[in-house]
């Protein structure tokens, strides 16, 4: 038996390796080795971690899009950034504590704050870099804290918001200049958007009761891997749920494309210009075979666990028909509404549980009043751009592949924006009738 403790210095497992009969350099290169292999393993694990968080984060965002299609936009068509109201709630959730910060947790499938910071950090770090200086998309994703200037921000609090997720704080009076300070908001969410959401915030929605707003933008533009030749772009009949058609420009295509079809539905891929960037971000349309069947495969896609991931086509195919329609989009909903409806209501109740976000004795008043959220969405033949806005308002109480396959996509589908590496979900949204909006 060896008077060593394994744990101790590295220099004692070389003597250890010596008295075994190894020469130096075999025990060098075997320490080596074994700590390459626990880094790598390090490695390992955290990437599984983080495929993990992403993984139940796209089941949040799956529950939120089916309750927002059968209730908010069950009539018209629909895009929604499902991450930046989770980032916004995660912002929410740094400042919480007791039974309201394990709501938060519950709703968002984290375990911890810490685990969910350090969800948020990875994220912003990995996939919200900017693309286009290496011929990737164009990605812009920015946090702002608006906090009322008799209420100082916790140090423990601003250090998370700061350094997670990299949200800038402003000192503001809400007291006497609410509209000022609402249309300061707005211009930051235009900004950040590049001019696509341009009232984030509903006149009347700041007000002398105002203590924090939480902000966050999120920008995507790519073009396509493979561009479509606006030339042979026409319209054709696009089938509504009404039972009526109307007239749409159709793209289409005679290269091979990335769909499969499976039982009731198919899915396209369509790949983004990646350049020298690593990521690989795509647009996913999910069509039902039927036309009257999109609420159903919409069923399918949010309440099957791990449903989306085993559905996903990666194979170009020899296609017959092929067309997808242009379509632009812009939607704005309240989400605390649909948040109280999924269970999450504590931090809309004012019970005192968002006491870690400013040194106060109003503290205990405070409370979630709205949350808004506002994206936009539009397909050409050059690629996509897309954009959405999340405000966050904390008022003061009282105060299968196959060939010559064919995709057409003349009646309502699923679409979603995705980051393929890591699998997290940019945007989600439908299409009922793409003439809404052009």
């Amino acid at each position: 038996m060896f008077p060593y403790s394994l744990s101790n210095r590295p220099f004692i497992l070389l003597d250890i390796f010596r008295r075994l009969g190894l020469t130096k350099v075999k025990s060098i290169f075997f320490l080596l080795l074994l700590r390459l292999e626990l880094f790598s393993s390090r490695v390992q694990i955290a990437t599984m971690d983080l495929r993990e968080s992403i993984r139940t984060q796209t089941e949040v965002a799956l529950s939120l899009t089916r309750n927002i299609l059968q209730t908010e936009a069950k009539d018209s068509n629909l895009v929604f950034s499902p991450l930046s109201i989770h980032v916004v709630l995660g912002l929410i959730a740094a400042g919480s504590k007791g039974p309201t910060l394990d709501q938060l947790l519950s709703f968002l499938k984290s375990k911890s704050n810490d685990h969910l910071s350090s969800f948020s950090s990875e994220l912003v770090s990995v996939v919200f870099a900017d693309g286009s200086p290496v011929g990737g998309p164009r990605l812009s994703f920015a946090n702002g804290v608006w906090v009322d200037k008799s209420l100082p921000l916790k140090p423990s609090f601003k250090q998370v918001a700061d350094n997670v997720y990299n949200a800038t704080s402003n000192q503001v009076d809400f007291q006497t200049k609410a509209v000022q300070v609402a249309g300061e908001v707005n211009l930051w969410a235009e900004k950040e958007t590049s001019g696509l959401i341009k009232e984030v915030l509903p006149p009347g929605a700041v007000d002398g009761s105002t203590k924090l707003i939480f902000t966050n933008a999120l920008y995507f533009k790519g073009a396509w891997n493979e561009t479509f030749d606006a030339s042979k772009t026409k319209d054709y009949d696009f089938h509504l749920i009404n039972g009526s058609s109307v007239k749409v420009p159709f793209m289409t295509s005679k290269k091979k494309q990335t769909v499969s079809a499976y039982d009731g539905f198919k899915v396209l891929r369509l790949p983004y210009k990646q350049g020298g960037d690593k990521r690989r971000f795509s647009m996913y349309f999910f069509l039902p075979d039927a036309k009257d069947r999109l609420p159903a495969l919409v069923e399918k896609v949010s309440s099957e666990s791990g449903f989306l991931e085993r559905h996903l086509p990666y194979e170009p195919v020899e296609v017959g028909e092929f067309r997808i329609p242009r379509f632009k989009i812009s939607f704005g909903l309240e989400a605390s509404v649909v948040l109280k409806r999924l269970g999450l209501v504590l931090p809309f109740s004012g019970e005192g549980g968002l006491t870690e976000m400013v040194d106060s004795p109003l503290v205990q008043n405070l409370y979630v009043s709205n949350i808004f959220h506002k994206s936009f969405i539009e397909v050409n033949e050059e690629g996509t751009e897309a954009a959405a806005a999340t405000a966050s308002l904390i008022k003061l109480r009282g105060l299968l592949v196959q060939e010559n396959i064919d995709f057409v996509a003349d009646h309502p589908f699923l679409f979603l924006v995705r980051e393929d590496v890591t699998g997290v979900v940019l945007f989600i949204g439908h299409v009922l009738n793409p003439l809404e909006s052009l």
